[in-house]
């Protein structure tokens, strides 16, 4: 991973910006809220009727799991596998034209023509091949894209495309290809379709079959093999087909499943940072252990492996560039139109502008179109605006958040889990930095800690909490060393202050909250929570709330350590910091400074004291979220967040 940082000067504050993708919110919210509608002059609810993509439902076959992310809550990420997918695909996506009739009235319409019927003019009996056929049946509430069908009067043969291989599990075999001078040819495993693959074909069958068409066979095409395997259509392929689309059903109007246990197929799945199924497994048996409950020792969750990250975060702060983008690459030029810097497109991750830097529109869709989310600082560091790509909503984990953080019971115990973290993190901070630390101190917060896992209410918990900043800063000061000990002093005198910041230490603690306070939203909206809603930050207008709870652990562990470690290694100095009557700021050379600190610190990889892998800081927030989603969906029993030692 790497962190770029590009100057800038403090500057005009950008427009609040932000976008929200309505199709797949308000799809994800219809099937969470179905609204009853009557029919016009009667009691009698009209219901309308869902339509499941076959390849959905197909999905299903492959992991219920997977099934329900991506059709029910409509969460996609690409990876290797489903780009090299969408090449395969290129040709056969491009839909074919309809009768040259129907084709003259869409170019009348002012419509782009299609590509043609791939028809031979010398031979009108070939089968027609059509391409992107959409076919629909209300009966059955499916509705499909077929890649390509061989049409023939009202014949027809389905065709799917696929990337990759055909199963070879030994149940046929078939006859390996030999010389003449060997003995006798060897039997191998012989091809055979995906249950993935066969119910989809399956699917494609029963809606070719009630638009009126004859199926009597099915094609399916390997490209890694180049092999068309057929596939005969018979009463089982149709019953498999109706039996798996029935399931899907089932599993779409209940809450999401289970992941799957130490399964292969996890981790090449593009959806297995979001769907958390090694992380999950492991919360529930360590919980079912503690309860006393049997657990089967062969499910026991296997070693986890997190994916490693390799994606850029820019920061932009000179003032007067511009951004824009050309082809596949982010280019960042000056006034005089000269390139500073171009990045490619599809490394970035994020984007933070601070001060007078100027985003074409270009870029804000192409940023949007990538899910990149694009966050607007003051030069000071205040968060104004952040324009939030909105990526698929999981509507499910919006309900669940509202129903869970409602009962004060969980509230509290979200709040405490929180607090507890981030009390324990300030003393490990204390105890290890600090020069001559106090016996009493580490023992004050201590007792802070053990108070706030015992509150009884979250006005109590924020009591110990607000006790435990109080000694923490109380005694901050003295973790800088002695040639910063007149900065030291000077935070010493004043405390911990926000707004206005007095001193350096301050300007650079408000300047790291701020940083981590867009961090953390952003992990909140990938994660499908709503950061205005939370537990231990009370709501209050255009308050990240959530992100504020899920920043509280790594207030010490992220904020605090940059400032500590960056002024006792001399890479902030008085001369970074310039004093006016509205406070102390950081000047473009200071905040230049302080990005190449904190982008060092997020990428510092830290181990999960359950979990026991390594994550980098950034990625170990986003993990937080996803884990507080699943626990408020009821997926892991307990929350677990990073403490240091």
């Amino acid at each position: 991973m790497a962190y770029q940082v590009i100057t800038a000067w403090p500057g005009y504050q950008p427009p609040v910006i932000g976008l929200w993708n309505w199709k797949a919110a308000s799809a994800a919210l219809w099937r969470m809220f179905p609204i009853t509608r009557f029919r016009t002059g009667t009691d009698e609810p009209y219901v309308d009727q869902e339509l499941w993509p076959a390849r959905g439902v197909a999905e299903h076959a492959y992991c219920p799991r997977l099934f329900y992310y991506m059709t029910v809550e409509g969460v996609f990420a690409p990876s290797a596998d489903t780009e090299q997918g969408k090449g395969t695909h290129r040709r056969v996506d491009r839909p074919s034209a309809a009768p040259a009739d129907a084709a003259d009235q869409e170019c009348r319409n002012g419509r782009e023509a299609t590509e043609k019927l791939e028809q031979s003019e010398s031979d009108p009996d070939r089968p027609r091949s059509v391409r992107s056929l959409a076919l629909t049946s209300q009966r059955l509430g499916l509705t499909a894209t077929l890649d390509l069908a061989e049409i023939d009067g009202n014949v027809a043969v389905p065709v799917e495309y696929r990337k990759g291989r055909p199963c070879r599990n030994g149940g046929s075999q078939v006859a390996e290809a030999v010389d003449e001078l060997m003995e006798e040819p060897r039997l191998l495993p012989g091809p055979e379709p995906w249950p993935t693959d066969r119910v989809q074909l399956g699917l494609q069958v029963l809606l070719l079959e009630e638009a009126g068409y004859s199926v009597p066979e099915a094609y399916l095409y390997y490209a890694a093999e180049r092999l068309r395997l057929r596939v005969p259509v018979d009463d089982a392929l149709r019953q498999d087909a109706l039996a798996e689309l029935d399931a899907a059903k089932r599993d779409a109007a209940g809450p999401r499943p289970p992941p799957l246990v130490n399964d292969p197929r996890c981790p090449r799945c593009s959806l297995q940072p979001i769907c958390l199924p090694d992380e999950v497994n492991h919360q529930r048996f360590a919980a079912m252990t503690v309860a006393g409950q049997p657990v089967d020792e062969q499910l026991t969750p296997r070693k986890l492996w997190p994916p490693r990250d390799e994606g850029i975060h820019v920061v932009l702060q000179r003032e007067g560039v511009r951004v824009g983008v050309r082809g596949q690459s982010v280019r960042v030029t000056d006034k005089d139109g000269d390139v500073v810097k171009e990045l490619p497109l599809a490394n970035i991750e994020s984007l933070a502008v601070v001060g007078g830097v100027q985003l074409s529109t270009q870029a804000l869709a192409v940023f949007a179109e990538q899910e990149v989310p694009v966050a607007f600082l003051t030069g000071a560091g205040r968060l104004t605006a952040m324009m939030d790509p909105l990526g698929p909503t999981s509507a499910a984990v919006r309900a669940a958040q509202v129903r869970v953080l409602d009962r004060p019971d969980k509230a509290l115990e979200l709040a405490r889990a929180v607090t507890v973290a981030k009390i324990a993190n300030q003393r490990t901070l204390l105890m290890r930095n600090h020069a001559d630390l106090p016996t009493r101190a580490a023992a004050d917060l201590q007792e802070c800690i053990s108070a706030a896992e015992n509150a009884a209410t979250i006005d109590e918990l924020r009591g110990h909490e607000g006790n435990a900043a109080a000694i923490y800063f109380r005694h901050f000061a003295g973790m800088f060393k002695e040639g910063v000990k007149e900065i030291a002093a000077r935070f010493d005198a004043n405390g911990r202050q926000r707004r206005p910041p007095p001193d350096p230490i301050n300007a650079v603690l408000s300047f790291a909250y701020s940083m981590l306070t867009h961090e953390c939203t952003a992990a909140c909206r990938l994660a499908s929570l709503e950061p205005t809603l939370a537990a231990l930050h009370a709501t209050r207008p255009g308050r990240p709330a959530m992100a504020l709870d899920l920043m509280e652990p790594f207030r010490p562990l992220i904020a605090d350590s940059v400032a500590v470690s960056g002024f006792n290694r001399a890479e902030l100095v008085e001369g970074h910091f310039l004093n006016t009557a509205a406070g102390c700021a950081l000047t473009d050379a200071g905040r230049k400074a302080f990005f190449s600190a904190y982008g060092r610190r997020m990428d510092t990889e830290v181990t999960h004291p359950v979990f026991e892998y390594r994550l980098s800081y950034r990625r170990m927030i986003m993990l937080h979220a996803r884990l507080i989603a699943a626990w408020l969906l009821g997926e892991v029993p307990t929350l677990a967040f990073l403490t240091t030692r």
